[in-house]
């Protein structure tokens, strides 16, 4: 992203007339403060946010190109075709049509790309949101949820794993981890084992005698996660990380790296958030979760939210607790992820008389 976008003065400015002397180039100071308000815009947004914006930004110019249209300055009309495009599976030859939420997300990319080149896209205008609210009531549909990795499931998926190599104890402790904390998959591999760690961290752990403590910065600042021991070591996700920690030497910085040299070797390096979705769709299809389907159809009902859901789903206590465990800003949310609860616990037909 920030070799597509220049929102800060370059260093030094070629006049339009060659006669005309160059302006001066930017101080050391402002040079520094240039690249620190790089630093800061990048920040703004995590690392998928930029990187699916990106991918928008390369799907919209690349159809504007081909049909001859202008990128800038952003023109509503244009933007509304564009959407119309995508509704209807024009946007690309042989493509199918683009979900509402994939519109939606195009949409969101496209309005901070010109944010950030400093031409604002007006979304209200009627030519997108006319068009946009007809595309809703047209194609909406009910989001399709992944599914809860419930306790049963997890425990015969740790099972699938060897428990006498590195690899296996290291996707040992992020299930558990990621479960019993309901973890984002990108919040599972930021961690790091102390605080200020490494650069591109996003949390540090603090194990204590009763459990652990997670420090996590998210899109709305910072909160902490208390995750408690389990009933037995082979359950506990504090026990796990600590098993994977021992044995693979990691005294400082990342928690979860890449095992290398067939097996036997821990890397420097931090693992893809994306690893966390392989794994646990990779233990779902191999302990046999959700047997009634085929295996096209398991596979596409796993990913790494599944084990945000499983915590969601799993844990009965007052619901409060899971929507702050969860970060949720709202109760509403969090039934978003609880595939499994008493939905008529009140019971609004008898509270009326009936």
């Amino acid at each position: 992203m920030k070799d597509d976008i220049e929102p800060w003065p370059a260093v030094v400015t070629v006049p339009a007339d060659p006669a005309e002397p160059p302006s001066p180039a930017l101080s050391a100071h402002l040079e520094r403060l240039t690249e620190r308000a790089r630093d800061y815009i990048d920040a703004a947004s995590s690392v998928n946010t930029r990187r699916a914006y990106a991918s928008d930004w390369r799907h919209f110019s690349g159809w504007c190109r081909r049909q001859g249209l202008e990128v800038l300055p952003p023109s509503p009309q244009i933007v509304g075709l564009y959407i119309t495009a995508c509704a209807s599976g024009a946007a690309l030859p042989g493509n199918k049509p683009n979900s509402v939420s994939t519109i939606e997300r195009r949409l969101s990319a496209l309005t901070w790309n010109y944010a950030q080149r400093g031409t604002p896209l007006d979304r209200k205008d009627r030519h997108i949101a006319t068009v946009l609210a007809g595309i809703r009531n047209t194609h909406g549909a009910p989001p399709r949820q992944k599914e809860a990795v419930l306790p049963e499931y997890l425990i015969a998926m740790l099972e699938t794993l060897d428990r006498g190599s590195l690899r296996g104890l290291r996707d040992r402790a992020m299930l558990l981890l990621g479960f019993a904390g309901g973890l984002r998959r990108s919040e599972i591999v930021g961690l790091d084992l102390g605080r200020d760690q490494t650069e591109d961290g996003r949390g540090w752990v603090e194990i204590l005698d009763r459990g652990m403590v997670v420090a996590l910065r998210g899109k709305n600042g910072w909160r902490e996660v208390e995750i408690g021991r389990g009933s037995s070591d082979t359950t506990c996700p504090i026990a796990a990380l600590q098993t994977w920690l021992k044995l693979a030497r990691i005294g400082h910085g990342p928690l979860f790296r890449r095992v290398t040299g067939q097996g036997k070797d821990v890397g420097p390096e931090r693992l893809n958030d994306r690893e966390i979705a392989r794994l646990v769709k990779r233990t779902a299809l191999a302990a046999g979760v959700r047997g009634d389907l085929n295996e096209g159809e398991r596979g596409g009902k796993f990913a790494g939210h599944s084990l945000r859901a499983g915590l969601a789903s799993s844990a009965e206590v007052d619901e409060r607790h899971v929507q702050k465990q969860l970060g949720h800003a709202s109760a509403e949310m969090t039934r978003r992820y609880q595939r499994r609860r008493d939905r008529f616990r009140v019971n609004l037909t008898k509270a009326a008389g009936l």
